[in-house]
């Protein structure tokens, strides 16, 4: 870790990383390069390292528009019955469905990054003339059983069928191999840095004993997880829920299961990979059967869980995680992009990006393009939609558009929006979080410490883990 972070610039606490690449000022303090218009046989994202969400390429142009730039519109260039500003899950979504309804419809689905998905990016490794498949993004279908009848329906669209990965996924492997949570303690908050193996495998007063924690934290962590208390004695469920609601897990740990500062310590990054913010910052009721790392104490004997998360087995999981979902959607609105049938043959097929944007074709989802401007025409029976691509303005036509874009941005792209609704889009704002995909050449030397996941109380990661274990 010895390489230095370049600098990026955050805008109200988000990380702005919406537009394409241009050749202006900005360009020019951070090296960024116009992307190629053509998207060539040899174009293929998956493949690239370094950072992949907000590459440098993706985010220049709005940063002007934000600043006050403007481009010209022109004369619409082609005409389209509609237009999705953004082309992650949502985006193509949006697409899937139209067509659904709409099948002989022309559809352009614009996104300023090199590669379609959003959130939902896949990585791909090359070792030993092997490739090795992650995902650079969000990981996993997390408890489908509670998603909205149409979401549902959109998985089965697509050919995901969930229930297969009870199969797929190995749910005891790493428990046969004697692989367990461990906690890193830093030093600073604990006086030694210590790990300790067996995070909610061990007895507690066990794993406890072995913590670099005073006599008071030790005793403390035990209570929290074995005491059969309910902290909220006399109240409701429903005013239960309600008091958790309001007030932070850490506040809920210090104030009613009164433990010490450093087990309040222990758990204030614990959330960091999920919620992005401290445990000061998400409410406890959050935190009601949420099992991952080993789980959380105190609320198991205070307040009973009914479904939501955690009621399900969280085994929804692709090689690339959500990037199949993603790849799915564009197979079902491009087929020739994608090869295969089946959402298992889906995860090694190469997909061709030179097919997404072919000319003349009813369906074209086209890269590397940043909306500057979404304006009804004089009439308001279409949408001018003004996009940057390779550093020149294009202006396009449609009879609808639907922005499935950052939410901070569309007040920049949309000038006709009423200002109650720019506060409303403004209130909601993004938090970066940082995925490092690091190929080793053999998983034996995490076995070899019978680690498969690491939790650092105050260190440069949150945590380090092995990846899922799934096979289709």
């Amino acid at each position: 870790m010895n390489g230095k972070i370049t600098r990026r610039d955050f805008l109200n606490g988000t990380q702005v990383a919406i537009g394409a690449s241009l050749l202006t000022p900005w360009t020019e303090v951070f090296g960024a390069h116009a992307s190629s218009v053509q998207l060539g046989a040899d174009y293929y994202p998956p493949a690239k390292t370094g950072l992949r969400g907000s590459h440098d390429g993706s985010w220049e142009t709005m940063h002007e528009r934000v600043i006050g730039a403007t481009w010209p519109k022109g004369d619409p260039e082609q005409e389209y019955d509609l237009v999705v500003v953004g082309g992650g899950i949502s985006g193509l979504s949006a697409a899937h469905f139209f067509r659904r309804e709409n099948p002989s419809a022309r559809i352009l689905v614009l996104d300023n990054h090199d590669d379609f998905g959003g959130h939902a990016k896949r990585n791909e490794f090359q070792m030993n003339g092997e490739t090795r498949i992650g995902y650079g993004g969000t990981e996993s279908i997390d408890t489908p059983s509670g998603y909205a009848d149409v979401s549902k329906e959109l998985l089965k669209d697509i050919g995901i069928d969930v229930e297969r990965f009870y199969d797929y996924y190995d749910q005891e492997l790493y428990n046969s191999l004697n692989l367990s949570y461990a906690i890193a303690y830093d030093s600073e908050t604990y006086g030694a840095r210590k790990l300790v193996r067996g995070y909610g495998s061990r007895p507690w007063e066990e794993f406890a004993a072995d913590t670099p924690m005073s006599e008071r934290g030790q005793a403390d962590l035990v209570r929290a997880f074995n005491a059969e208390v309910d902290y909220l004695p006399g109240m409701s469920r429903e005013e239960k829920v309600g008091l958790l609601s309001r007030i932070s897990y850490r506040t809920y740990l210090r104030d009613y299961v009164k433990v010490d500062e450093q087990v309040l310590e222990m758990y204030q990054r614990w959330g960091m990979s999920f919620w992005c913010v401290g445990m000061d910052e998400v409410p406890a009721i959050y935190i009601l059967g949420y099992s991952d790392g080993g789980g959380l104490p105190g609320l198991e004997h205070t307040v009973t869980r009914e479904g939501g998360r955690g009621s399900e087995p969280y085994i929804f999981h692709f090689p690339d995680g959500n990037a199949s979902v993603a790849r799915l959607l564009v197979r079902k609105l491009i087929p020739e992009a994608l090869p295969g049938s089946t959402m298992e043959d889906s995860v090694t097929a190469r997909l061709d990006y030179s097919r997404l944007d072919q000319e003349g074709a009813d369906l074209q989802i086209r890269l590397n393009s940043t909306v500057v401007n979404a304006e009804h025409t004089g009439d308001s029976r279409a949408v001018d939609v003004t996009y940057v691509h390779s550093g020149t303005a294009h202006t396009v036509r449609a009879k609808q558009c639907i922005m499935a874009c950052y939410n901070s941005a569309i007040p920049y792209m949309c000038p006709e929006l009423p200002e109650r609704q720019r506060q409303g889009l403004a209130y909601n704002v993004k938090i970066p979080l940082t995925y490092t995909k690091v190929m080793i050449p053999h998983w034996r030397w995490f076995a070899d410490l019978g680690l498969r996941f690491v939790f650092y109380t105050n260190d440069f990661f949150k945590q380090v883990e092995l990846d899922y274990p799934v096979s289709l």
